[in-house]
């Protein structure tokens, strides 16, 4: 007998779950929410009004090894930060060169995204902020790693990861490198992020820039109503 895949309804529905087991963040004003894009704005932004912290986004690209796209030689990410990982180049016999032309492909997208979400608004400042990073699911968790490492290099108080769906041998892998570590919903076997919703449409980046402005506006409502 097949066991049932358990079914949320949607993103937004995630964020109200993982919201009750973010309550102890709430009404501070050293917290940050930072979603990963596309999928975990939707998450996110729940997350955010439910314990009345400002929302962002973290953009993060993998540098993919070549014909391995979850295998990550780097990242780049939000705030100028480029994490290398100098023993698989080298043990991947990575030319500099070639290396150089995958830091610049994705340099390129993110530049475009991080203009088009975040139009004149400045980044967040992340330095010495417990910072709530969120996704709707993980699989490997290789684009999570990458955003972690990235986040270090600026400097948070404490950095707290929040999703969904994830394998728990994903989620167990994370905790050695942040301070806490959520993880609703750990199926077994575990076959897709996307197998847990119902609706799992994809966002674009119009709904991406539209969910930013919605919090922001949120968010200003609120502390002129305080």
């Amino acid at each position: 007998m097949t066991a049932r895949i358990y079914q949320f309804r949607d993103r937004s529905e995630a964020g109200q779950l993982l919201s009750q087991q973010l309550a102890h963040y709430s009404n501070r004003n050293d917290v940050l929410v930072l979603a990963l894009p596309r999928g975990g704005l939707p998450v996110a932004i729940e997350i955010a009004q439910s314990i009345h912290a400002p929302l962002d986004v973290f953009l993060v690209r993998k540098i993919s090894a070549p014909g391995c796209e979850e295998l990550a030689m780097g990242a780049v990410a939000t705030g100028n930060v480029q994490v290398t990982n100098s023993d698989l180049v080298q043990a991947l016999g990575i030319s500099q060169s070639i290396f150089e032309a995958a830091v610049e492909k994705e340099l390129r997208e993110l530049d475009r995204r991080e203009s088009f979400y975040r139009q004149s608004r400045p980044r967040p400042k992340v330095r010495g902020q417990t910072v709530i990073l969120v996704d709707d699911g993980l699989a490997t968790g290789s684009t999570m790693h990458a955003a972690i490492a990235a986040l270090k290099q600026q400097h948070p108080a404490r950095i707290v990861i929040a999703v969904l769906v994830a394998p728990s041998q994903t989620c167990e892998g994370l905790k050695s490198e942040v301070d806490e570590v959520i993880c609703t919903y750990t199926p077994e076997p575990f076959h897709a992020v996307g197998l847990s919703f119902e609706n799992f449409t994809q966002l674009n980046d119009n709904d991406v820039r539209n969910i930013l402005k919605r919090a922001e506006q949120h968010f200003a409502n609120r502390a002129g109503g305080l």
